[in-house]
C-alpha cells in the first residue's frame, strides 16, 4: 500500500520533530517534508508532493491560515489540517474558509492526528465537535477585512499616523476603522478591541 505523503509546517523545532515521530509509528503514513516558516509550506509542497499537510497556525514569515490559503491555490490536491493551540472559534471559521479540511487542537489525543489525516484523505473534513458547536454559536466576525488590517496594525501601539502610513491610508479614514471596531466589538477602546478580536480569533 502506498504511504499517506505528509508535510508538516510547526515553528517550534521539539514539537515538529514529535509529530514527525508519532506518524513514523503508522504504517500507513510517511513524513515527506518538515517546515519551521508559514512563507516555506508552498515551495516546500511543490517540491514533495504531500497528500496531506499539517500547517500550525502561529508560524514566523506566514501565519499558517494565510498559509493556507496560498497552498490551496497552489496545489488543491493537498489535504490541509490546521493543527494548532488555540481552539478558538473564528480562527475555525477562518481556517474553512481558506480550504482546510480538518482543525484540530494540539491537546487532542494523539491517535486522533492519524485518524485525522487518513479520514481528510479520504473527503471528510473533521472538526472538534465542540468548537464546531461554538463557532456557529458565535457567527462571522463582525469586521471587515479593512477593519481588520487596521486593528491588527494598531497592535505594538502603533500610532494613528504610523498605521496610516504602513496601511496607506489616511489618519482619518484610520480613526474611523478603529471607531467601528471598537464599536463592533463591544470594547471601550481599541486596546480592549484588539484583546477581544484576538481572543475570537477575528485577526
Amino acid at each position: 500500500m502506498t504511504p499517506i505523503r505528509v508535510l508538516i509546517a510547526e515553528d517550534q523545532e521539539m514539537i515538529r520533530e514529535a509529530l514527525a515521530a508519532l506518524l513514523s509509528f503508522e504504517d500507513d503514513i510517511e513524513v515527506v517534508a518538515q517546515v519551521g516558516r508559514g512563507d516555506e509550506v508552498t515551495p516546500a509542497a511543490l517540491a514533495s508532493k504531500p497528500d496531506v499537510a499539517l500547517l500550525d497556525i502561529e508560524m514566523p514569515g506566514m501565519d499558517g491560515l494565510t498559509a493556507a490559503a496560498a497552498l490551496s491555490q497552489a496545489s488543491p490536491g493537498t489535504k490541509i489540517v490546521i493543527l494548532t493551540t488555540f481552539g478558538r472559534p473564528g480562527y475555525l471559521r477562518r481556517a474553512m474558509e481558506a480550504g482546510a479540511s480538518g482543525f484540530v487542537v494540539k491537546d487532542s489525543p494523539a491517535d486522533r492526528l492519524a485518524r485525522t489525516i487518513r479520514q481528510v484523505l479520504s473527503g471528510q473534513r473533521v472538526i472538534d465537535p465542540e468548537l464546531a458547536a461554538a463557532a456557529l454559536a458565535e457567527g462571522a466576525s463582525p469586521l471587515t477585512p479593512r477593519e481588520r488590517d487596521v486593528l491588527a496594525a494598531s497592535q505594538d501601539g502603533a500610532t494613528i499616523a504610523e498605521i496610516a502610513v504602513a496601511l496607506y491610508l489616511s489618519e482619518g479614514t484610520v480613526r474611523n476603522y478603529l471607531s467601528a471596531c471598537i464599536q463592533k466589538t463591544g470594547a471601550r477602546n481599541r486596546t480592549e478591541a484588539l484583546r477581544v478580536a484576538e481572543e475570537r480569533g477575528w485577526l
